[in-house]
């Protein structure tokens, strides 16, 4: 799978409205200021997710590739250290791997003519190695294109943890930001404006409601899945997870991994995306209202689903 890598390139931060002739921004020029810094970084918070995600995976697979070659190395030194010319030369060269010497003579028919040559091995012995040999090789197909990508998504994953500290510096400004409209509140309205789930319509979808609803007022940490902090698929993950349901930790992946309803259709729990990336996501409680992560200025909350693009609708069960 092709990985595209975000970067923050010239992402810079700015209240735009400068100069002793001008007044301060106001709130609602600051939290657009925000939002649309926010929708900026948050793309690439997600892409990190998936990254982190499936390179633990393609290690994981790495390791059993090699934990299955290891006793077909096994039976080969097993099988050389019969042959005394063979030990005579680890003596003089020192040890090194014998089956990895093997390969370095050519196909297993070329192994084979130098074992009978030697005359150190009989021919059941021969036969074993030579399908050792085969099976090492057929492992060999499938664990090089493995190390290839394990090697590719790591220099990935190195370069995108070095975006992290600029990642984190966008996040404090536009904390700062925030701080400086509205002071040490920590911003205006209430976190639960009407009842939290809206509507409740029984089954898992209104259980995961419910556990949205409990997690308002705690904050936003990106790459976080709960149970203290949350960004915004970690959030949907957690209430679904708790439900008995399992999500993956990537907006992509939860709308990949949902089935499409239809806004008519929604009911608690439903998954609502945003944006035509889907990078942002949202839990549905009712009533047009959501629960979501929103970003690290603003803590878990109810909000109106309108209030952002709606890409889609994922129903999880």
């Amino acid at each position: 799978m092709r990985l595209l890598v975000a970067t923050l390139g010239g992402l810079s931060l700015a209240i735009g409205i400068t100069g002793g002739a001008h007044a301060d921004p106001t709130p609602g020029e600051i939290e657009k200021q925000i939002d649309d810094k926010w929708n900026q970084i948050e793309p690439i918070i997600e892409q990190h997710n998936q990254l982190k995600i499936e390179l633990a995976a393609n290690q994981t697979k790495q390791k059993q590739l090699e934990a299955q070659i290891a006793p077909l190395r096994a039976l080969v030194d097993a099988a050389f250290d019969k042959v005394s010319a063979f030990a005579v030369m680890q003596y003089k060269n020192g040890r090194f791997s014998k089956l990895d010497a093997m390969l370095t003579t050519g196909s297993p028919d070329t192994f084979i003519d130098q074992m009978t040559m030697l005359n150190m091995l009989a021919k059941d012995e021969q036969d074993r190695i030579k399908d050792v040999l085969v099976a090492k090789r057929q492992y060999d197909a499938q664990k090089g294109p493995i190390d290839e990508l394990v090697a590719k998504q790591a220099e990935q994953e190195a370069a995108m943890a070095q975006q992290e500290t600029q990642i984190n510096a966008e996040i404090k400004n536009l904390n700062d930001m925030r701080t400086k409209a509205y002071g040490s509140s920590g911003g205006t309205g209430n976190l639960r404006p009407v009842a939290c789930p809206f509507e409740y319509t029984g089954g898992p979808g209104a259980k995961a409601a419910q556990v949205a609803c409990s997690e308002i007022g705690k904050r936003y940490v990106w790459a976080t899945e709960g149970p203290n902090t949350f960004d915004c698929s970690g959030l949907t993950l957690y209430a679904w997870k708790q439900a008995g349901y399992t999500l993956r930790h990537y907006t992509q992946w939860q709308y990949d991994d949902t089935t499409r309803v239809s806004r008519a259709n929604l009911k608690a729990g439903d998954l609502v995306f945003f944006y035509k990336d889907n990078h942002h996501v949202g839990l549905y409680v009712g009533g047009g209202w959501m629960v979501h992560a929103p970003n690290p200025s603003q803590p878990v909350q109810m909000k109106k689903i309108d209030a952002e693009p709606i890409s889609g609708y994922g129903r999880v069960a």
